[in-house]
């Protein structure tokens, strides 16, 4: 009998059923031997850290499918994953997009430690997701923004810092200047199905930046999943304006990363790192977005 009592956290899940010793039946019946003890030291820490933080900060998450929080639990968790590392409870607020304005942008956002934008698809909630980068661009609020959040970004620093009528074709087709477009791969399929940018590619980061900083290397590998891109017929007007492309496919040249020049922290990718982050090896953009959030929160309170 193995018995599989309620847990407080998902995490304690992998130490109690070691207690019951379903690793043991489990290699029993499937007639496996081994003299080795599993060693949950790292877990056990993880653990001790997570359920006894010793910071604790408010993290907007922008996004349109907040009513689905699930849509997003891959973010969700690597905020755990980070948290535990900066000995630090992180209280999401989920912030449905369609829900800011420029009368409302204050207002909702008030009194967060840090915004991050989340990925998705289509035109629904787009502005929503541009304002609110407008206002923490403005007001030095830790970012961090991925896939359509980093396009959002280019768009908003298009608009508001350029002052281009600039769009992505996603949310207008018919757009003056569209610094976000489908990739040229994407424009002669009609069948959309898995026909995605998918999978792990390169990205050679720029020495210097705050993004090499953050990975300890300028050439990493990072999961995709989209269809617009950065357009970099916009690349040296728009990096000249401070909005600098740090991370690049060296195969396409596709812009994957970018960052604000005049900014404590902000950054935006077109790759999803929160598919990488495990507790054993949380994602270092969101350990350092995380640390970056208690250092504007102690420069604010």
């Amino acid at each position: 009998m193995i018995e599989a009592i309620d847990a407080d956290t998902i995490y304690d899940v992998p130490v109690l059923m070691r207690k019951e010793k379903l690793d043991e039946r489990v290699l029993a019946k499937l007639k496996v031997h081994t003299k080795n003890e599993p060693d949950l030291e790292q877990w056990k820490s993880f653990l001790g850290k997570l359920k006894n933080p010793t910071d604790e900060v408010r993290i907007g998450l922008v996004g349109k499918y907040v009513s689905l929080p699930d849509a997003y639990k891959s973010i969700a968790e690597s905020f755990i994953h980070g948290g535990s590392q900066n000995d630090c409870k992180v209280n999401l607020k989920w912030i449905s997009s369609e829900e800011i304005s420029k009368e409302t942008v204050g207002q909702v956002l008030g009194g967060l430690h840090g915004i991050l934008v989340a990925p998705g698809f289509g035109e629904r909630g787009l502005e929503g997701k541009i304002e609110a980068i407008r206002y923490v661009r403005e007001n030095k609020i830790p970012f961090l923004g991925i896939c359509l959040g980093m396009q959002c970004a280019v768009v908003e620093f298009t608009r508001n810092v350029l002052g281009l009528d600039a769009s992505s074709t996603e949310l207008n087709p018919n757009t003056k200047h569209p610094v976000i477009d489908m990739m040229e791969a994407q424009k002669k399929i009609s069948t959309k199905g898995g026909t995605m940018r998918l999978g792990s590619y390169d990205c050679k980061l720029k020495k210097g930046s705050k993004a090499s900083a953050i990975y300890g290397e300028t050439m990493i590998q990072e999961r995709h999943r989209h269809r617009y891109e950065f357009n970099n017929k916009y690349l040296e007007q728009i990096e000249e304006a401070g909005l600098k492309a740090v991370g690049i496919n060296p195969d396409s040249g596709l812009v994957e990363v970018v960052e604000l020049k005049d900014h404590p922290w902000f950054i935006g990718v077109q790759f999803h790192p929160e598919l990488k982050s495990t507790v054993l090896n949380p994602h270092p953009l969101f350990v350092k977005f995380i640390e970056a959030a208690i250092h504007f929160k102690k420069l604010n309170s």
